[in-house]
């Protein structure tokens, strides 16, 4: 089963001009488990409805992977202890669970390798990184790796008090799997043993002080197959560091920096902004970006049925140069409040937004030649706090 990564909670499943969205969100204060939602767009109305609903990925369900023929979704449930869960997308589109295994605490990402054979997991808190098999639709437990979870690991204290492993993400080679670490300013790799599978540590990268990577994504430009980047988001400062990429004889990744930008692009990071997402486009020419807590526009309410207007913060779009060098294209309202988590559709020409503090989503076309960001097309409410 091969998976297609979810940049957590929101997915497109089907074409453009037909499709649907997967959303998970947190259990509100009045329930006792958190959902995920089918969604389907109705392009008379433009309106995003709920045909499916599903309470089998615990309280806190945080991360989707899609697999490549869209039957089956890789649920993660950030709970204490957490949980790893499989659904099966039904062809009535209702959603029902296949199987669930319990994991670590506080898992909020995960990543498929080995030929989708196995899936790497992020653990928050407490701090880990841990590997499970999945075959016949049910996940077996491989590996675990913990780490400092009684810091200081940082100079921040307030977000820096121990390790907090926060995505898990694997190479153009899949040869390898990264974990950017926010408390401890790492990012640790491991290399996938070709002939077990096993997680074996790596060298890893550090980050400057204080910074806090939170997410990452590879690239490699165009007509250059021997040049490969990584480019890293990090929290606490808001900033974005490109980084040439080399694989070494000794099994290891050696990165050297080639640029670095602030995720508001040709402003200053307002206070206490807290960046979160990272993609890069369907087309390959664009980098993505989202911020949060620090709502720097005054937008029309997405709600058609509402004339007020509402605070929004904002995501930012770069496109890399051949040299790994990011040069800004555009910062635009990302229609709400808290956007944790972005995602396209397969050609680019859609971006779907999920607002953690507002409770929707939002789709925009997007225009694929510019990289930038267009008018809205489709808009759901009152889906809690998505994830």
């Amino acid at each position: 089963m091969k998976n297609r990564k979810v940049l957590a909670a929101i997915v497109a499943i089907a074409p453009a001009s037909a499709w649907k969205l997967i959303v998970a969100s947190y259990n509100a204060p009045s329930e006792p488990l958190g959902t995920v939602r089918l969604l389907d767009y109705q392009k008379n109305t433009g309106a995003l409805n709920v045909v499916a609903t599903s309470r089998d990925c615990g309280i806190m369900p945080t991360w989707l992977d899609l697999s490549s023929g869209g039957s089956t979704v890789t649920c993660v449930d950030e709970g204490v202890p957490g949980s790893l869960n499989l659904l099966n997308i039904n062809a009535n589109g209702s959603l029902s669970k296949l199987s669930s295994v319990t994991t670590l605490g506080g898992p909020v990402s995960s990543q498929f390798y080995d030929d989708s054979s196995a899936v790497g997991l992020a653990h928050y808190t407490p701090p880990a990184i841990s590997s499970f098999s999945l075959q016949d639709n049910k996940f077996s437990p491989l590996q675990n790796f913990t780490f400092n979870s009684s810091g200081p690991t940082g100079p921040d204290p307030a977000r820096q008090d121990s390790s907090h492993v926060h995505q898990a993400l694997i190479d153009p080679t899949g040869e390898y799997l990264l974990f950017p670490d926010l408390g401890a300013d790492v990012t640790h790799i491991y290399r996938i043993d070709a002939n077990t599978g096993d997680l074996v540590v790596s060298a890893p990268l550090k980050a400057k002080p204080g910074y806090g990577p939170r997410h990452a994504a590879f690239w490699k430009p165009e007509g250059c197959s021997d040049e490969t980047y990584l480019f890293i988001i990090h929290e606490l400062t808001n900033r974005i560091i490109s980084y040439s990429v080399t694989y070494l004889d000794n099994g290891d990744l050696s990165f050297a920096e080639v640029d670095e930008v602030g995720t508001f692009g040709d402003r200053d990071a307002p206070k206490g902004a807290n960046a979160a997402e990272i993609t890069v486009s369907p087309d390959n020419s664009f980098l993505v970006a989202s911020n949060r807590l620090a709502p720097i526009f005054n937008i029309t309410n997405p709600d058609p049925s509402n004339s007020t207007t509402i605070q929004s913060d904002s995501l930012v779009t770069f496109k890399p140069t051949a040299e790994g060098k990011l040069e800004f294209v555009e910062l635009v309202p990302s229609g709400g409040l808290h956007p944790r988590h972005f995602s396209f559709n397969d050609d680019g020409s859609l971006i779907a937004v999920g607002h953690q503090f507002s409770g929707t989503v939002l789709v925009y076309a997007r225009d694929v030649e510019t990289g930038k960001i267009a008018g809205q097309i489709a808009f759901a409410k009152d889906l809690g706090p998505l994830t």
